[in-house]
């Protein structure tokens, strides 16, 4: 047996290993992007001291910044199926990055309410463009656990922005933070431009790997497919209700989360740090959790149905114990649920994503990821709303979280009436 192990092992060194520098760069630009996106949040007292807006004011702004991140994820999800990732992904991390740094000069609201919709343009770029480098540089079997890899940068920068922003913010101020904060995109920019290339023509990867990274591609249709005519398929419907019905729940957690801390556990800004950082240390947990469990089963079954549905319902049912917070006072229990939920969400979206490279060919990967996106955004922007008017009338959090508790087996059930066996799209015409 340990013979059998070590010849594995050596096995899986001889094929090279480039790709995981890949999905490191995508996993840095994942962190950056959620840090840019926090840091409004987590200077908002500063900036109405200074700007002097209302809340009304700065919901505007962050709902300039949803409709735009949802425009974006249209736009940049068909052009990742057309244009170079390389130039993609380059050209969208300078473009937020510089949004980043402009938030240091913009004075006034409708200033703030530009710079913010630039960033949020910008940024939307990085999931569908990330969904497809992976489907390039990964063989299906892998592609759970490098999505789950990556997408633990969003939880990351859920952890490193609170830890830093506020020292930052104190020690520099405001305006030196936000532009600290851009420069980080531009040091990732100079080092993709340097390295990316496509598998076939990067001189750091082998032959050994790049059969490896080819072994189980079955998507050679060529016919081109119109934006629209992608709509015909159950399976872009299954990722749009996954999406449409989960990321509300994530973006919940996002937005509000601070909030209800302070409102419903007494919680002040001063001492908020830790339960946010436990909360999203947790949530990185889960990413590469539900990403390695999925793959761990995609190797023993060979079957993507199996190893992804299976993993999507035990995250769904680890969201459940949200439901019982207005239950128990005890701030530790609530920062163990609400961990668990959104660690439970990111082994959730790990494997929702790489669906979308099981059963799609990959130049359709990107415009898919981008129609689910903006579906996701969509019921993002209406719950938002849902979730305002629920708090003016009641002031309590107790059905957001039920809500919140469901949205997952209710969207894995959709998923599976749309989807029963998850077999690659054959295109019509």
């Amino acid at each position: 047996m340990k013979i059998l192990e070590a010849n594995a092992a050596t096995a899986r060194t001889a094929v090279g290993r480039y790709r995981w520098t890949i999905c490191a760069m995508i996993f840095a630009a994942t962190t950056i992007n959620y840090m840019d996106r926090q840091m409004l949040g987590l200077l908002a007292p500063l900036l109405q001291k200074d700007i002097g807006w209302t809340q009304v004011q700065y919901a505007q702004t962050v709902m300039v910044f949803t409709v735009a991140y949802a425009v974006g994820l249209a736009i940049f999800g068909r052009i990742a199926d057309r244009v170079s990732t390389k130039l993609v992904y380059g050209s969208a991390m300078a473009m937020w990055s510089l949004a980043a740094m402009l938030h240091a000069v913009a004075a006034t609201v409708p200033g703030f309410a530009a710079v913010r919709g630039l960033l949020g343009f910008g940024e939307a770029a990085n999931f569908p463009v990330a969904i497809r480098t992976t489907a390039t540089w990964f063989p299906k079997k892998e592609r759970a656990l490098a999505t789950g890899f990556w997408n633990m940068g969003a939880t990351i920068g859920g952890i490193v922005a609170p830890a830093f922003v506020p020292i930052a913010a104190v020690t520099w101020g405001w305006r030196a933070t936000f532009i600290a904060g851009g420069a980080t995109g531009f040091i990732w920019l100079a080092v993709w431009l340097l390295i990316y290339r496509q598998p076939a023509q990067h001189p750091s990867v082998s032959k050994e790997e790049l059969d490896y990274i080819n072994a189980d591609r079955d998507e050679v249709v060529e016919q081109r497919v119109s934006w629209l005519s992608v709509l015909k398929y159950r399976e872009t419907w299954a990722f749009v209700f996954g999406k449409l019905l989960t990321d509300p729940v994530w973006w919940f957690y996002l937005f509000w989360l601070p909030k209800w801390l302070n409102e419903s556990r007494h919680i002040d800004i001063g001492n908020m740090g830790l339960p946010l950082i436990a909360i999203y240390t947790m949530a990185s947990v889960g990413s590469v959790a539900g990403g390695w469990l999925s793959s761990r089963l995609m190797a023993r079954t060979n079957h993507p149905n199996f190893a992804r549905k299976v993993t999507m319902a035990i995250c769904a049912v680890c969201v459940v114990p949200i439901a019982t917070l207005s239950y128990f006072q005890s701030l530790w229990y609530a920062v163990f649920a609400v961990g668990l939920a959104a660690a439970a969400h990111q082994g959730w979206s790990a494997n929702l994503v790489t669906t979308v490279g099981d059963v799609f060919p990959r130049r359709l990967v990107g415009t898919v990821v981008g129609i689910g996106g903006v579906a996701g955004m969509v019921g993002s922007f209406f719950f938002s709303g849902v979730i305002g008017e629920t708090l003016q009338r009641t002031g309590q959090y107790w059905a957001l979280f039920t809500v919140g508790a469901s949205a997952y087996l209710v969207a894995l059930g959709i998923i599976h009436l749309l989807m029963p066996r998850m077999t690659p799209v054959k295109l019509r015409d």
